[in-house]
């Protein structure tokens, strides 16, 4: 190849490099800094403190570092693979986050004898040195190791009516890109629905697990397999929204036969807290990455790569709140009944759906015009090999 031309795809590599290198940095702080600060907790065990400020103030410090990892590593993921696979890859890939619920309880109770301390500083120091080899082997992009980007990723096609994205065939002048601000990112066709859907979704995410103690194991076993069966539906169908909103109707008959007939034997209450986790996680898993990704490379950002832990951040941040208020809705209504704690999931699994209502209406209305448009195709091959015949 003569000197000075450069494929398409290394011209987006180009631009995009600089942003995912802050990536990787932006994540190993955030990864030294949550394990320094919540070891924290750790040292007033053996420093005798009992100040209510000192744990407050550590554990907001704790969570603003904390809030960094989840928009980092979707963003990474999502440089690696394209629309059409990104689903079940990371559908599979959420599983870390039912396997950290499990062994995460398990360090905490193996090192809980030894005093209550090390239940945080152990940890601590793992995820410490955890963020130092991301810092030294991550690969935050194919091209960062020397690999071919996703087709899926470099070519994007002109689908439900957005534009092409330019700068596959721009010019080699290295482009300049603004980040897209916070304001900006809401403005992204699906970005709102899908944040205020998880807002809803994780008001009951894990509330139902809680309520039977120690089988909430079960409860996040069900939930690794609904990330992966909503991802790999969503990229069969090519239905994000279709996927969520169906995932979030099925919580509600879940719901209501836990807490129906769960009590009447313990197979009974495994099996539909199985079930229940199983849909409650399917749409949180499917939103909070898969979703997340795609947003993040909308058309309406016209090529524009500095989004996409932007829009992340924003939905996993607005789910966030959901999680935060949960506990205080929770033992407000618990107080009265626990009947009431499920009617409140399931009318929190109801509105989660609905709000997605109009993105469902557009993928419905999208599938409906490619199938006749494939129908239409196959007439008129029909029609012209009866003309050749003839």
């Amino acid at each position: 190849m003569p000197q000075g031309k450069q494929p398409a795809s290394s011209r987006v590599l180009s631009i995009r490099s600089h942003p995912i290198m802050n990536l990787r940095i932006f994540l190993t702080v955030g990864m030294i800094g949550t394990g320094l600060f919540t070891s924290l907790f750790g040292v007033g065990y053996w420093a005798n403190i009992h100040s209510f400020y000192y744990y407050l103030i550590v554990q907001m410090v704790a969570g603003l570092f904390q809030s960094t990892g989840w928009p980092s590593v979707v963003a990474v993921v999502g440089n690696w693979f394209g629309k059409k696979k990104r689903g079940f890859i990371m559908g599979i890939w959420n599983a870390h986050t039912s396997v950290e619920n499990i062994t995460g309880s398990l360090i905490a109770l193996a090192l809980l004898s030894y005093g209550w301390g090390w239940s945080f500083v152990v940890p601590c120091l793992l995820i410490a040195f955890i963020g130092l080899s991301v810092f030294l082997l991550l690969p935050v992009s194919p091209e960062s190791v020397g690999a071919d980007r996703d087709e899926d990723l470099v070519d994007s096609p002109r689908k439900n009516g957005e534009e092409v994205t330019e700068p596959l065939q721009c010019s080699d002048t290295k482009i300049k890109e603004k980040a897209v601000g916070f304001i900006e990112a809401w403005k992204i066709p699906g970005v709102a629905p899908f944040a205020l859907c998880l807002f809803f979704a994780k008001l009951g995410k894990y509330l139902s697990s809680e309520t039977a103690g120690n089988l909430s194991t079960i409860f996040d076993v069900g939930g690794v397999l609904g990330g992966i069966l909503a991802g790999h539906i969503s990229d069969r169908l090519d239905a994000r929204a279709i996927t969520a909103a169906t995932f979030m109707y099925c919580v509600i008959p879940a719901l209501y036969l836990y807490c129906t007939y769960g009590h009447f034997s313990m197979a009974m209450n495994i099996a539909l807290m199985f079930i229940c986790g199983m849909f409650v996680n399917g749409p949180y898993a499917l939103i909070t990455t898969a979703v997340s990704a795609d947003l993040g490379a909308h058309g309406s950002l016209k090529g524009n790569s500095k989004a996409l832990a932007t829009v992340t951040a924003i939905i996993d941040g607005t789910g966030s709140v959901g999680a935060a208020i949960r506990p205080l809705l929770t033992g407000y209504i618990s107080a009265k009944s626990w009947s009431a704690v499920f009617t409140m999931l399931m009318g929190a699994a109801l509105v989660a759906g609905l709000l997605l209502t109009r993105l469902v209406v557009a993928e419905v209305v999208a599938r409906v015009s490619e199938s006749r448009s494939r129908s239409q195709g196959g007439s008129q091959t029909t029609s012209q090999d009866e003309e050749i015949d003839v």
